[in-house]
């Protein structure tokens, strides 16, 4: 197993956020973290990267327990988060930005020719300062994760706050990258578009995994799907 949660508590103060949470990603899977806002899964997305460290439980990267390391450590060891926030660097160009993430050390298919080629508005940029749209802001953050050439990568939220035709440009892009191999671990909140992008999805409500399997079986269960995931 590529990516493996062992009874993970985590805790923002004294609040206690995700509860003996226990969830697997195998390599080359989509798996969608579904639920309402506040049911806990940005926030598993922030302990995997050691973002909010878990005060107890276990993570493993590939068997090798992780959930002790900082961020930088475990980009290098192969984990890329694409934030909701993006935190682009707005004061650098197009290209210093995805160089910054390059610097992982990592190479593989996606070099920073490729990411031009792939992602035409941002080869059109690449010498522009960063100041972009919100879609063309969302499509460097999905590059720059790329460029790290990661073994997984965290999503969280790629279409939040996008116009709907914007929206569905970035759904492509991470069907494509899905329909390439790479492994994923999807945060959205419009479920029909997380579920139809996974193989494979956890429901979390108030920071406990209260259903797990393949979409189709979710899907099949519309008293699971109208208690945990209707608006």
């Amino acid at each position: 197993m590529l990516l493996a949660l062992e009874g993970i508590n985590t805790f923002y103060g004294k609040s206690h956020v995700l509860k003996d949470v226990s969830l697997e990603v195998a390599k080359g899977e989509v798996v969608a973290l579904l639920g309402r806002n506040g049911s806990g899964r940005s926030t598993t997305l922030k302990t995997i990267m050691g973002v909010v460290p878990p005060k107890t439980g276990v993570i493993r990267l590939d068997g090798a327990p992780i959930e002790r390391r900082n961020p930088f450590t475990l980009a290098r060891r192969g984990i890329a988060f694409v934030p909701e926030d993006r935190r682009i660097f707005p004061n650098l160009t197009v290209a210093e930005n995805l160089r910054l993430a390059a610097l992982s050390g990592r190479k593989g298919a996606w070099t920073e020719k490729r990411i031009f080629e792939y992602f035409a508005v941002l080869g059109e940029r690449r010498n522009s300062l960063a100041r972009l749209s919100g879609g063309e802001q969302q499509m460097l953050a999905i590059a720059r994760a790329l460029i790290a050439n990661p073994d997984i990568i965290l999503l969280d939220e790629p279409m939040e706050g996008l116009a709907p035709m914007i929206a569905r440009n970035v759904e492509e892009v991470v069907r494509t990258i899905k329909n390439e191999g790479n492994t994923i671990l999807l945060v959205e909140q419009n479920a029909e578009v997380a579920m139809s992008l996974a193989d494979r999805g956890y429901i979390l409500s108030n920071g406990r995994v209260m259903a797990s399997g393949p979409i189709d079986q979710l899907r099949a269960d519309p008293e699971l799907m109208q208690r945990y995931l209707a608006v």
